[in-house]
């Protein structure tokens, strides 16, 4: 199985994309809801999570495991790397490759979560392929409490968002990184506000489009862990009437969500 996990219920972008990408490929996946958000934990705290988190996946049977949490990946990657011994991916790598590829201004923008954004890791991505480019990054602290509420629609979020894409605006980026898997789940609301000239670049699918290229690259493994008639499970470490709402709005059918300690 591919295993997935994240900090709440946005990863479920990744596990929607890559089931989309990779139909025949059974997912497990882990929100961690009880401890969302990650983005304002200490690094330690973060990498503390990840291990756990990677070691529940394992355990259910993981031979591949995505991190579909900007914050996760930005802190934790080489930590985990240097743990398993199973391949890792992660949702920074792929949107950082399309973005460098995309922007044509060479003026690219990222948003996130405060630890995302801490590490400067998308700012040292870009720069490694493309040293000429500007990448302009904002912390966006609320947007993940907002999503996990399920306040896709509401007018603080409006607010909220334009006020974080302001500065952005201003930078005439052409080119925007949702550095944050809970992020496309607000697409409505980011397009109007920075710009529909401006290329998203969406995290989820572009870690989709990796692991579908690590498949195909990687035979072996592709034939273990493909199981056509294999139903992927989704756990979640609380369990809240929200969450089971936000798995239906994303995968655009009901989602049994079981609850587990890790």
């Amino acid at each position: 199985m591919i295993g997935i996990f994240d900090s709440g219920v946005g990863g479920m972008t990744v596990a929607r994309a890559i089931e989309q990408l990779c139909p025949e490929y059974p997912l497990t996946y882990f929100g961690d809801i009880a401890r969302t958000p990650y983005g304002s934990k200490s690094p330690g705290t973060i990498k503390k999570y990840a291990i756990n988190n990677t070691r529940f996946l394992l355990e259910q049977g993981a031979e591949l495991i995505v991190i579909a949490c900007n914050s996760a990946a930005s802190t934790a990657l080489s930590t985990l790397k240097n743990s398993y011994s199973v391949p890792i991916l992660d949702v920074i790598n792929p949107a950082v490759n399309q973005a460098a590829v995309i922007s044509k201004n060479g003026k690219i923008g990222v948003i996130g979560t405060r630890a995302t954004i801490k590490s400067g890791i998308y700012e040292q991505g870009i720069s490694r392929q493309r040293a000429q480019y500007q990448v302009f990054s904002q912390p966006c602290p609320l947007l993940v409490p907002l999503v996990e509420e399920g306040w896709l629609k509401k007018r603080e979020t409006k607010m909220i968002l334009r006020r974080y894409l302001h500065p952005l605006r201003s930078r005439q980026i052409d080119t925007l990184v949702l550095g944050c898997t809970h992020y496309p789940l607000l697409k409505p609301l980011i397009v109007p506000r920075i710009g529909r000239r401006v290329h998203l670049i969406d995290s989820s699918v572009e870690v989709a489009h990796a692991v579908l290229s690590f498949l195909n690259t990687h035979t072996d493994l592709a034939e273990k862990l493909y199981n056509p008639g294999k139903e992927s499970r989704f756990f979640v470490s609380d369990l809240t009437e929200t969450a089971g709402h936000l798995a239906a709005h994303i995968f655009g059918r009901p989602i049994t969500l079981e609850k587990v300690n890790v």
